[in-house]
């Protein structure tokens, strides 16, 4: 039987102890289970942090086995915030687990998140703009580190990914709209995952699940960049972000949008 300190060796020969020590100590919270979020949860997972929080408000379907981690024949129909804890304990029966199938609205964002740990990183790995503009505010209120994934459907390349500040985006329909959305909100220095590349179309006036395709890889490669991101950052490696802000006043905010 594998012994508990070897459970993490290889990841030793890089962080030494201190590293690894910083990251068992550390909270994270991954919003979303989908694609980016299941990939992510499971990295850091491996990668050492000691405790996880992990939402999401669905169950797994027969149309995610394509690209989430969580997804098998055998676990349809069952709450993905269930599969990602139970797959967590398998990888690491230390962490410590907080999972929960929770429906986010614009309204409860801070009712519900509140209830669990104060996390040292918010992973915003959802899809849904209400929500993810709402995780923001909440993420900026109470001045907690975010890194938010913007669109990975109907795209190919993950050559084309790359961190950046919100404000500093092109091409992702996604991150346009937040841009626009974030400012009304006076909120700024969000960072995100996007991608360059123009996603391809499949029709205009088709239902999401009829024009808004996902390769098997983008979304995972997505989930584990953002982990490598988070990862280096908490073991001391890189220097932690600034959280987001809210802005004082409507006009510090055109300004920044036009400097």
């Amino acid at each position: 039987m594998t012994q508990p300190h070897q459970r993490h060796a290889r990841l030793r020969l890089l962080l030494g102890d201190d590293g690894l020590q910083n990251l068992g100590n550390a909270t994270v919270m991954v919003i979303g289970l989908g694609g980016v979020g299941s990939a992510c949860a499971e990295a850091l997972a491996r990668g050492g942090v000691g405790t996880l929080i992990v939402l999401d408000r669905d169950v797994v379907e027969e149309s995610n086995i394509n690209r989430q981690a969580i997804a098998f024949t055998s676990t349809l129909g069952m709450k993905k915030a269930d599969v990602m804890s139970a797959m967590i304990h398998e990888i690491n029966p230390d962490c410590t687990i907080h999972a929960q199938q929770v429906f986010l609205t614009p309204d409860n964002v801070a009712e519900r998140l509140e209830k669990f740990p104060r996390p040292d990183y918010v992973l915003d790995c959802i899809d849904t703009i209400s929500q993810k503009l709402a995780i923001a505010h909440w993420c900026a209120s109470q001045g907690l580190p975010l890194l938010s994934s913007m669109g990975a459907g109907n795209r190919l390349d993950p050559a084309h990914l790359q961190f950046a500040n919100l404000r500093k985006t092109q091409i992702c329909p996604l991150a346009k709209v937040m841009r626009i959305e974030t400012r009304k909100r006076r909120i700024k220095g969000i960072e995100v995952l996007y991608s360059t590349e123009v996603p391809r179309k499949l029709g205009a006036g088709r239902e999401k699940s009829a024009s808004l395709g996902s390769m098997s890889y983008m979304p995972p490669i997505m989930g584990q960049m953002i982990a490598g991101k988070v990862i280096r950052r908490l073991a001391g490696l890189e220097p932690m972000p600034r959280p987001p802000r809210l802005f004082r006043t409507r006009e510090e905010a055109l300004a920044l949008e036009q400097s």
